[in-house]
């Protein structure tokens, strides 16, 4: 946070208790000041509800009290926050819990440092046409720097965890910066059996259904009209994945998602479609997979033959690092206990 337009100060409560802290904090922009706090003083509760703290908001001032650890997570998030108002970002409740996810997980020596900018060290973001897509858990920010480092990138785990939408988002900042020509996404249509042509309607709709989520993400970085005309053009590519053989991909983002679902001979067929100058990043959760039964996922078995090799990235979320609502945490660990009941069983 630029410190220039934030000011904090920090002493100790009157409870005698050493773990009890109060904390005022000074924002000099009053409408940043109203944002941050949100509508109804909204994200101060929210903070206080995960961090077990109080905190009253009176004009540009915000006072919290609480234990010394979470008063100073609450400041370091709303200091990330403030910072992201001062950046001309718009703040979403996901952005609130994720900051708090951000505070909470940031080593105390490495926290009280300020960045090269002057603001509060961060995860790391992406910058896209519409908006800043800033890492909520520290398994994105790994994702994202694996993103920036390897050119070939396994992002594995539940739904909910942004390992597709972070990939179309880098996608697009890849292709917005001129590092790449194209984008290309493609996903297997396990229900129609890959067999596309008993389906109504010219490619583009056969496959629709099936790219829907790459679709919602790519219009949620770029705007419609740029995605419709690079669309029309090639420079995103709705490439089925029964459609890929024999093709090189040179200075391309390759996106494949529910990678899961791939048989063994795809997935072989797929990773050797790498060319020079391209990032691929594979998508899928190994607990989803809906091939017959008896047939060997073709991301499972990459992960296991590929592990050891340099400049592959294998990046795994869990339900920890889910930032849909917070009962779908709560839904995919109630399944997986399950799961690991049944395995004992049998």
């Amino acid at each position: 946070m630029n410190i220039q337009n934030t000011k904090s100060n920090q002493t100790d409560s009157h409870n005698n208790s050493a773990d009890l802290s109060h904390i005022v904090l000074v924002y000099e922009d009053n409408n940043f000041a109203r944002e941050l706090f949100g509508q109804f003083d909204e994200n101060i509760a929210l903070v206080e509800r995960e961090l077990n703290i109080n905190a009253v908001a009176r004009g540009n001032e915000l006072e919290i009290r609480g234990p010394s650890e979470a008063c100073e997570q609450a400041r370091l998030t709303f200091d990330s926050l403030y910072t992201r108002l001062q950046n001309g970002d718009e703040l979403t409740s996901g952005d609130v819990e994720g900051a708090i996810r951000q505070a909470r997980v940031m080593p105390k020596t490495v926290a009280s440092k300020k960045g090269a900018n002057g603001s509060r060290l961060a995860f790391s973001s992406i910058a896209t046409l519409r908006k800043t897509i800033h890492a909520r858990t520290r398994t994105q920010d790994a994702y994202i720097r694996a993103m920036e480092g390897d050119e070939l990138i396994f992002g594995t785990g539940p739904a909910g965890t942004g390992k597709t939408y972070l990939a179309v988002a880098y996608a697009a900042a890849l292709l917005e910066r001129g590092a790449i020509d194209r984008i290309i996404l493609s996903r297997p249509a396990v229900e129609a059996g890959e067999r596309l042509g008993f389906l109504p309607g010219d490619m583009k709709e056969k496959v629709d259904p099936y790219l829907r989520p790459l679709y919602d993400a790519l219009y949620d970085m770029i705007p419609g009209d740029k995605v419709e005309r690079a669309l029309a053009s090639g420079v995103i590519e709705i490439a089925p994945l029964a459609f890929m053989r024999g093709r090189t991909l040179a200075n391309a983002a390759i996106i494949l998602d529910e990678a899961q679902n791939t048989t063994s001979m795809q997935m072989k067929m797929f990773l050797t479609r790498l060319g020079e100058n391209s990032r691929m990043i594979v998508t899928g959760d190994p607990s989803q997979i809906d091939l017959p039964r008896g047939q060997k996922s073709g991301l499972v078995e990459a992960l296991q033959l590929l592990g050891n090799i340099s400049g592959i990235a294998n990046v795994q979320f869990t339900a920890a690092d889910i930032v849909r609502h917070r009962l779908v945490t709560k839904i995919v660990e109630a399944y997986d206990a399950a799961d690991k009941v049944a395995t004992k069983r049998g």
